[in-house]
């Protein structure tokens, strides 16, 4: 089991160091394809949303990053320093008078691309897995 945890400021650069150190050694466990793509594109979502949402790129306060990966498990957990949200009311994206409005759309894409996504009641935590289905060919 590969486990990282550490405490970035809250701008986009050092968020992306630190998708690029979760990607890195998703790789080393030999994910690739969709399942990997389907992690990249939920850690960028959920990583954005704690830094520009939660933290508003404040450079007082930082994101809890912690990764934990196995051979066919991917965890992953954001702890922003926020007011949080609450996911239930949230506009739904999919409804016709919200089609135009981002609001919304991360938290829906987290939901589809990942095997369990949980926000902790203040709504300034989001943690997520991926199980990989180990005889799936692309």
């Amino acid at each position: 089991n590969w486990v990282h945890e550490e405490s970035i400021p809250s701008s986009l650069d050092a968020g992306h160091k630190a998708i690029d150190y979760l990607l890195n050694a998703l790789t080393n466990y030999g994910w690739d394809g969709r399942e990997y793509f389907h992690v990249q594109m939920a850690i960028e979502e959920a990583m954005v949303n704690a830094i520009k949402h939660g933290n508003k790129e404040s450079p007082d306060k930082s994101v809890s990053v912690r990764f934990r990966i196995a051979e066919n498990l991917v965890w992953i957990q954001l702890t922003d320093q926020g007011e949080g949200f609450n996911p239930a009311t949230l506009p739904d994206p999919t409804d016709e008078e919200h089609l135009d409005q981002p609001h919304g759309r991360g938290v829906m894409l987290i939901r589809e691309l990942m095997t369990g996504v949980h926000y902790n009641e203040r709504g300034n935590q989001v943690t997520m897995h991926k199980v990989r289905a180990m005889d799936a060919g692309e």
